[in-house]
């Protein structure tokens, strides 16, 4: 029951990272913000899974953090959507652009968080 608790309190507290990123004024038809989130959680994901494997870190912190969180604050469903709707609208390039940079970044992101975790 623990467990459950710490996921849920860290996934509204993701959440609502993600909905304060949302907030950002910008105008453009680029999800950026989306992608700015994605590469931001990918980055923290890395980092907290890369400290809980070198570190005595609780579990109950790594579900909260990582779980919770993590799996609150990204928003890769959200990245499916915003694809295929400039897929829907022919914005090919954009499109393909925003996927080749979303999972590259955070791919790369992924690789920054492990190496601070276990340099830092």
């Amino acid at each position: 029951m623990t467990g459950f608790l710490c996921v849920g309190a860290g996934g509204a507290l993701g959440a609502m990272l993600r909905y304060g990123i949302s907030l950002i004024p910008y105008k453009g038809s680029f999800p950026v913000l989306t992608l700015i989130t994605n590469v931001l959680g990918a980055l923290a994901i890395g980092y907290i899974a890369g400290t809980a494997a070198r570190r005595n870190v609780p579990g109950n912190l790594v579900l909260f953090l990582k779980t919770g969180v993590c799996g609150g604050f990204t928003t890769f469903s959200t990245f499916s959507l915003e694809a295929c709707g400039l897929l829907g609208k022919a914005e090919y390039a954009a499109a393909f652009l925003y996927m080749a940079l979303s999972v590259v970044l955070c791919l790369a992101g992924v690789m920054l968080g492990m190496f601070a975790a276990e340099n830092l």
